[in-house]
């Protein structure tokens, strides 16, 4: 399960989405975001599902890959679903038990809450992590965030420190993984026992942790120092970004399409 974790976990290819630049990309997960959360009918919601499926063509990377990051949100796709299908009560009644109801209103709710947040993090996936590297995905915060410096916003530094977490969240799952293997062999159990007792079990894999994420964090450090770093003043790029023709064409494409759901929408309610 902590593998599966996509944040900062790069994918190489040599796909129109991994050619892209990431200011473009950026500003298109934003506008995917939006278009998720106000798709308010199945159907806009069906052709939102359709976009990111093309995405995930344009990608060209595999099904399976893109399934991974879905999988550690799966209790909380649940847990959104229960909350809201038994506490929504608009519509019609299918089912009651005691001061349990199911109405047709909580279970379309429930059911779109939970596409959304599988849409969200597949798209977040996409485009932000398998397709881009962290240190672009900070090059371009960066690059968009340049109109903050007139009001004296650090954005450099900043972009630095996204870029730092981002690169170490999957060096941390695999010192966690190792840490829990190693832990396992010496008899320590994280399945079996009460609630207390699993909480007291996982307390051998947080202290060994935070001990090498701080050994790394004072390292990385000193090794910044050695290297006369002293944030954004006189830096400079090996690889600038700069904007090509396939940038605005596949970028306007590409908007269309995050555009399309919300028309449907819009179309489908003159109905």
């Amino acid at each position: 399960m902590m593998k599966d974790i996509s944040i900062g976990r790069y994918v190489n290819g040599n796909s129109v989405l991994h050619k892209l630049d990431p200011r473009v990309k950026v500003l298109l997960f934003i506008l995917y975001m939006v278009t998720i959360f106000l798709a308010n009918r199945p159907v806009a919601m069906l052709a939102t599902f359709a976009v990111v499926l093309f995405l995930a063509l344009l990608s060209r990377i595999s099904f399976i890959e893109i399934l991974k990051s879905i999988r550690p949100i799966i209790f909380i796709m649940a847990f959104i679903f229960v909350i809201n299908v038994f506490t929504i009560r608009s519509g019609e009644e299918l089912w009651s038990w005691g001061f349990l109801k199911i109405t047709t209103g909580g279970l379309e709710q429930a059911v779109m809450l939970a596409c959304r947040l599988l849409l969200l993090i597949m798209a977040t996936s996409i485009l932000l992590s398998l397709t881009t590297t962290p240190l672009k995905f900070a090059d371009a915060l960066e690059s968009l965030g340049k109109p903050l410096k007139l009001i004296k916003v650090p954005v450099n530094e900043m972009a630095m420190t996204i870029s730092i977490a981002l690169r170490f969240i999957p060096t941390l799952v695999e010192e966690t993984d190792k840490i829990m293997k190693a832990q396992s062999s010496r008899g320590a159990e994280y399945d079996t026992g009460n609630l207390f007792q699993r909480v007291k079990g996982y307390v051998t894999v947080l202290v060994p942790l935070f001990v090498s994420a701080f050994k790394r964090a004072e390292e990385l450090a000193t090794a910044m120092e050695a290297r006369c770093y002293r944030g954004g003043v006189g830096k400079t790029k090996l690889h600038p970004l700069k904007m090509k023709g396939s940038d605005y064409l596949w970028g306007s494409i590409l908007t269309v399409t995050a555009i399309l759901p919300l028309v449907v929408d819009f179309f489908w309610k003159l109905k």
